[in-house]
């Protein structure tokens, strides 16, 4: 080949190469990594292999991210690591979590140096949202967490955590990561609350009756308080009679309010529009006390959805039948447990413990009677409202009411929902143990349903 064809075909690769985008250059001038691209793809690598179970491979990367390498190179790995977290962060948020959901999850996962991380990373990714534009129930779960961000800045956020902490380089990291992976497996939930920052100030939250001042949330607020502080009375009471007469007083007033609300609004020409709530369902005997739960909320005209690997249940109806639900739900909990508790450990005839099965059965036998004496306390309270004004029709109210539920629940799971069977029930004592416990639980001020009235 000539001097001239051989000139001829390089500079047709130069110009095939320039169209393409490609630059040739000396080997001193090509671009190397930066110090954060390293530290970008340490993480990434460490995180690859802790994901497919690795673990060697998993802490020779750890072990390389905490060698101080370069200047400079542990306040880079803390900048990229704090970065990744406050974005998984709020791709929960967008996933349907909320603050408190987030921190438990956590703590049910890992642990609880695992939650306190995920603390300080909500505190730092809630850095950029004005107050006014969180909505108030995210607030109210951040006051109780007690969010801060007290390490200053990202760069020394893994060197101030190992001081608090009194933890090794490996082990912040291992925490870090370990926090990161749990992250980005969290499954996708209802959205139950506007993402931080885009509510406006003066806006009703979902779910939310549309008022005109704040004269009726205060008098909510002050009812909520009183019976709060009722209940806690009728449980720590060592008196069955204080505590039965503390109870009718709490349930005349979560009665009264529920129906209140809805005639109101039914009156007012007002469509308020149900909501929705997530409670936490723990171990041991989750199953059981899911059922509680659910048995409570269908009296209260509601309708649940359990996670059972979440440990938490959603409970979908109108705001003020939610907070007797809850209000409910968490008195009657303790009673039961209280009532369990005393029935100490339980052994068969041969001397082996039978105490899980009692239990279990216990708490399951007590909320099938729980349910079925809310069921008539419920009866019993819509016809003492009917009666107080006469002609007063509640059953097109309620009924409405009842499909708006309905119709959110579809909304929210379509076909996703599914119903869980009633646990498995094993010990007879238990069961009338439980039985006997729910019918002298505290719950109202009616007649007590006995079972041959049921």
């Amino acid at each position: 080949m000539g001097k001239a064809s051989r000139q001829r075909q390089l500079k047709q690769e130069r110009e095939r190469k320039q169209r393409r985008g490609i630059r040739h250059e000396p080997p001193s001038q090509a671009k190397q990594p930066s110090q954060r691209g390293f530290a970008a793809v340490g993480v990434a690598e460490a995180l690859e292999a802790l994901a497919h179970g690795r673990q060697d491979l998993f802490l020779g990367w750890v072990e390389g991210l905490a060698l101080e390498q370069l200047p400079g190179w542990g306040a880079t790995v803390s900048r990229e690591l704090v970065s990744y977290l406050r974005a998984s962060v709020a791709a929960a948020w967008r996933h349907g979590w909320q603050p408190a959901e987030l921190v438990r999850q956590v703590n049910r996962g890992r642990g609880d140096a695992h939650a306190r991380m995920a603390t300080d990373m909500i505190a730092d990714e809630m850095r950029a949202y004005a107050a006014a534009t969180v909505d108030d129930r995210w607030l109210a779960q951040l006051s109780a967490l007690r969010t801060e961000v007290w390490w200053g800045s990202d760069d020394a956020y893994l060197r101030r955590w190992r001081d608090r902490e009194g933890d090794s380089r490996q082990a912040t990291l291992i925490t870090a990561m370990e926090l990161l992976l749990l992250l980005g497996q969290l499954p996708v939930l209802p959205r139950l609350c506007p993402l931080p920052g885009t509510v406006r100030p003066g806006t009703v939250r979902p779910g939310a009756a549309a008022r005109p001042g704040g004269q009726e949330r205060t008098a909510d607020e002050r009812i909520l308080g009183k019976i709060r502080a009722l209940l806690a009375k009728a449980e720590s009471t060592e008196f069955t009679e204080e505590a039965e007469a503390l109870s009718a007083r709490a349930q005349e007033l979560m009665a009264k309010y529920s129906i209140d609300h809805a005639l109101l609004a039914a009156e007012a020409g007002r469509k308020d529009d149900p909501a929705s709530r997530r409670l936490p369902v723990d171990n041991p005997y989750e199953g059981p006390k899911a059922q509680l739960l659910e048995e409570v909320a269908k009296a209260n005209r509601c309708r649940t959805v359990w996670y059972k690997s979440l440990g938490m249940s959603a409970v979908i109806g109108f705001p003020a039948d939610l907070d007797a639900v809850e209000l409910l739900f968490t008195s009657l909990l303790v009673q039961a447990n209280t009532a369990m508790l005393r029935a100490g450990a339980k052994r068969d005839r041969y001397g082996r413990s039978r105490t899980r099965a009692f239990r279990q059965s216990f708490l399951m036998s007590y909320a099938i009677r729980i349910g079925e004496r809310l069921a008539g306390a419920t009866g019993d309270a819509e016809r003492q409202v009917a009666a107080e004004v006469p002609g007063r029709n509640l059953l097109p109210v309620l009924a409405a009411r009842h499909q708006a539920v309905d119709d959110a629940v579809d909304e929210m799971f379509g076909d996703g929902v599914s119903y869980h069977r009633a646990g498995r029930v094993s010990d007879s004592e238990g069961w009338y143990s439980g039985r006997a416990a729910a019918d002298t639980a505290a719950l109202h001020g009616h007649r007590e349903v006995t079972p041959e009235s049921a």
